[in-house]
């Protein structure tokens, strides 16, 4: 896909990966519908993609896991561009570190709520557009956690592999549609999302955000005869 004036939605945008792949879009001239809850900071990302590039970018501030903010941000993105040619779902929340039984309930709603409720919803809001669009995107940030079991991490990968499992089936519903599906698998990204939950462990030696989403939007701009499904992203330690 050229990207050049494609309209893109990335949640998340305001930190950390989501904000890397914006600025990553931006260089490469897309335009921008970008959704997250903090206006300052996502402020900053419009005005750098901006001065990237970018020929539009409009600001979403939306809790994902509040269904009627998320239809009322998806009526607004249609009626500012018109149309939507890929969606990024990257938002995405951490639990500390702990057995299953120790994890509170609030904790437990809030996870599922943001890592996988609310990127089904929203695909299911985007959809209608994306079918209208000659060639789409539906891309999900999901983390390794959705294929590889760790301790400590029950629900965080409960989410995770809900929504590897809800990308597979859109694959196999979109086959034969307009519309490319993919699923990327990182390991530990250099972000304040640990620091967020309260986890201790530093994050230093992580890959860097702005190395994965270089990685994302060259995927995304594949000949549409080409694709790549699913991608596992880790960091290459030198010994």
């Amino acid at each position: 896909m050229q990207l050049k004036d494609k309209v893109v939605i990335v949640t998340g945008a305001s930190d950390g990966i989501g904000k890397h792949i914006s600025l990553a879009l931006a260089s490469n001239q897309a335009k921008l519908a970008l959704i997250a809850r903090n206006q300052e900071r996502l402020q900053q990302v419009a005005q750098r993609a901006k001065k990237l590039g970018s020929p539009k970018v409009s600001l979403y501030l939306c809790d994902l896991t509040k269904l009627d903010q998320l239809k009322e941000t998806v009526r607004s993105i249609k009626q500012t561009f018109g149309q939507v040619d890929v969606l990024i779902n990257n938002a995405g929340i951490w639990h500390k570190m702990k057995p299953a039984d120790q994890i509170k309930d609030e904790v437990v709603t809030q996870v599922i709520a943001t890592n996988l409720i609310a990127p089904i919803n929203l695909t299911r809001l985007i959809l209608p557009l994306l079918r209208h669009r000659p060639e789409a995107i539906i891309l999900n940030v999901i983390s390794k956690s959705g294929i590889v079991a760790q301790s400590g991490q029950s629900v965080y990968t409960a989410s995770k592999y809900g929504l590897r499992g809800f990308t597979e089936v859109l694959k196999a519903e979109l086959k034969d549609t307009n519309i490319h599906v993919a699923g990327v698998y990182q390991s530990g990204v250099h972000t304040d999302m640990f620091a967020k939950a309260g986890e201790e462990f530093s994050s230093q030696d992580f890959m860097e955000p702005a190395d994965l989403a270089n990685i994302i939007v060259n995927m995304l701009q594949l000949p549409n005869k080409i694709w790549i499904h699913d991608i596992r992203i880790d960091k290459y330690l030198l010994k």
